[in-house]
């Protein structure tokens, strides 16, 4: 029982500290959250929360304020994500519903989840290793000449145009647009590379086929390397200034490498997992005295990417963990059905 008093208290203090942006004091307490116990057993509980190292008093005579260990404690003992409300929901409908295309899905979401948050916000472009062949289709326009479309999980779209050497005929395209369907409809861009690549076709098409799957393996092979990410609402951390031990122009400076967010980010995690890491949680010292809330995104338990939002550690963590993780359904959901 007194466990979950003292947890009852760092909670509100969290919730006031965030709210408030002031030191919390045992008076505030127990008039703003009706724990139900006198101001003295409050002050007790403060004490042993300090002692664990979940609070602390920023200087004498002052409330007190959450410690990274005490945000992560809080963080981890939500039972529950707090729901979106059903305006936030329109907005993030008719927001993302007005997309034309994979650029775009990735430029609102940024834009959104800033909005949503009021931080910084981080939408890393499909891993296009991680990303599958959903379709192949070859259109003949003439008899020396195909358009090969190829359709990827993460919604991108490739058309090419290859000239023969030799009249092929209806039969012959429908042939092997089934061979390579088969070889990589379903497998990561590298393991069709390799399908592509070791396939042996029928003599009288062999030369069709070296042709197709050249532009093939072309096309997959400009996406191997694309590793970026968009960014938005940096201008949020000036109002946060206060907030850092460091001054904001290093996070500044480091938001601008896309290697740093993108470790920033971490690995893509599937099945709705939405990853809090904490000050010093973090891979760099220059965001010791930020949060990072991710979570994977992609068709499907598939994920190809990742976003989320960087801020302060006092930020509105049940709050900005619905967001991300909304943004991230409704992102993967386009997906999906592209």
């Amino acid at each position: 029982m007194q466990d979950e008093r003292r947890l009852a208290v760092l909670r509100a203090i969290v919730e006031d500290y965030v709210s408030t942006q002031e030191p919390v004091g045992s008076k505030a307490l127990v008039e703003r959250h009706g724990l139900g116990v006198s101001p003295a057993t409050v002050r007790n509980d403060m004490a042993a929360l300090e002692e664990e190292g979940l609070i602390t008093q920023p200087h004498t005579s002052a409330g007190r304020i959450p410690t990274d260990k005490g945000y992560r404690l809080f963080v981890d003992r939500l039972t529950t994500i707090k729901p979106m409300t059903t305006a936030e929901r329109r907005a993030i409908a008719t927001i993302l519903d007005g997309a034309v295309d994979l650029d775009d899905v990735v430029q609102r979401s940024v834009r959104l989840l800033a909005q949503l948050t009021h931080q910084v916000a981080i939408v890393q472009y499909p891993s296009l290793s991680r990303s599958t062949v959903r379709h192949v289709e070859l259109v003949l326009l003439t008899p020396t000449r195909l358009l090969v479309i190829l359709i990827l999980g993460s919604g991108r779209v490739e058309q090419r145009l290859v000239d023969l050497d030799v009249a092929v005929g209806d039969d012959d395209v429908a042939a092997l647009r089934g061979r390579l369907a088969a070889a990589i409809t379903g497998r990561t861009i590298p393991e069709a590379a390799i399908e592509l690549a070791a396939a042996v076709p029928p003599p009288d098409v062999a030369g069709v086929h070296a042709a197709v799957a050249d532009v093939l393996l072309e096309a997959l092979s400009d996406h191997r390397s694309s590793e970026r990410v968009a960014v938005g609402g940096a201008a949020n951390l000036a109002r946060f200034g206060d907030s850092f031990e460091v001054s904001v122009r290093p996070l500044l400076e480091a938001l601008e490498e896309h290697v740093v967010l993108l470790k920033l980010l971490g690995e893509a995690q599937g099945g709705g997992m939405v990853t809090v890491r904490i000050g010093h949680e973090g891979p760099y010292q220059e965001f010791a005295s930020t949060s990072v809330v991710s979570t994977g995104y992609g068709p499907g338990d598939a994920a190809i990417g990742n976003l989320g939002v960087v801020g302060p550690t006092r930020m509105d963590y049940p709050g900005t963990m619905a967001a991300v993780r909304a943004v991230a359904r409704y992102v993967s959901r386009i997906l999906d059905e592209a």
